[in-house]
């Protein structure tokens, strides 16, 4: 694990403790409820604490993720940009190509 992902770990547990020691003096001197409810939400740094350390595990096997995964917009563009013919094109917003584009769509007179 790398030196933030101790740090977050350290807060989180600090975080944790904190909150079970609120819940521990709502239980003692307020009400129930309060004091169930710091308890339940000293729960959710652990979670984040077995989180961060199974992610340092995956990646340390190999088998987390090395690159971000591409979402289907940027799949979507990918094509469109290796689609694109020529400049012309590109600064005519689609309108128009250059002479010598293959994709080049002659215009007849015939209406």
């Amino acid at each position: 694990m790398n030196r933030s992902g101790r740090l977050l770990c350290a807060l989180y547990l600090v975080t944790t403790g904190g909150l079970a020691a609120t819940a521990v003096l709502d239980l003692a001197h307020g009400p129930l409820w309060m004091a169930c409810l710091f308890a339940a939400a000293s729960v959710v740094p652990v979670i984040a604490v077995v989180r961060e350390t199974l992610i340092r595990d995956l990646l340390a096997a190999g088998t987390g993720p090395r690159r971000p995964v591409r979402s289907a917009a940027d799949q979507i563009v990918r094509e469109e940009l290796y689609a694109a013919c020529c400049e012309r094109w590109w600064t005519s917003l689609g309108t128009d190509h250059d002479a010598s584009c293959p994709h080049r769509i002659p215009r007849s007179s015939a209406a």
